[in-house]
């Protein structure tokens, strides 16, 4: 499909070719194109997790059979969308059985945030900023790692929000993640996000 701004451009120069106004129609719509391009798009990515790949023993959830270090991963974003107010983030086990397993999920982060350190969630870096973090399904509020059963590796999808307010005032910390998500989803503008693996 065509660019929009392509063809407005063909639609101007077609009535305007070869005046004044035809060269200084080219030169704005060029221009706007090459804004439209460095505005690019929401993005997310991690100096732990890599898109695609495993999940570090840092990250994996540290009871029961799973022996990990339990840090929420680092997390960057970029270009969020006009009118982002404030962010979220949820990370989720579309692969557990039932319903899929939400192992993390905060919202209220300032919109003057675009980074997350590792651990963010346990060594209070969240709270400090005022944001709010979810009961998990281990029933534990903040991040909880995985810890599939043996066998097949899960999938992680790791989301970040931009939601147009300030405060999702209807939550408060510890809620459960499922609710979390339902009003994280109502008050999204865009999102962005990446997917890891892990299994035993």
């Amino acid at each position: 499909m065509a660019h929009p701004y392509a063809l407005i451009l063909i639609s101007v120069m077609r009535r305007l070719r070869g005046t004044a106004r035809g060269a200084l129609a080219l030169a704005v719509v060029l221009n706007a194109i090459g804004l439209a391009h460095a505005e690019g798009t929401f993005s997310l990515s991690s100096a732990t997790f890599r898109d695609g790949g495993q999940v570090a023993t840092a990250q994996v959830f540290d009871q029961d059979t799973c022996k990990g270090g339990n840090r929420s991963p680092q997390l960057t974003w970029r270009n969020a969308p006009a009118g982002t107010h404030s962010f979220a983030i949820t990370m989720f086990d579309p692969d557990a059985p039932g319903r899929g397993w939400w192992h993390w999920a905060v919202a209220d982060i300032p919109v003057r945030v675009n980074t997350l350190p590792e651990n963010a969630s346990a060594s209070g870096a969240l709270a400090r900023l005022g944001a709010i973090e979810a009961r998990n399904d281990f029933n534990t509020s903040g991040y909880g790692g995985p810890c599939p059963p043996p066998g097949k590796p899960h999938r992680y999808v790791v989301t970040v929000y931009a939601i147009g307010a300030d405060k999702l005032t209807v939550l408060d910390e510890g809620r459960p993640a499922p609710m979390f998500d339902h009003e994280i989803g109502a008050a999204s503008l865009g999102s962005a996000q990446l997917t890891v693996t892990y299994g035993r």
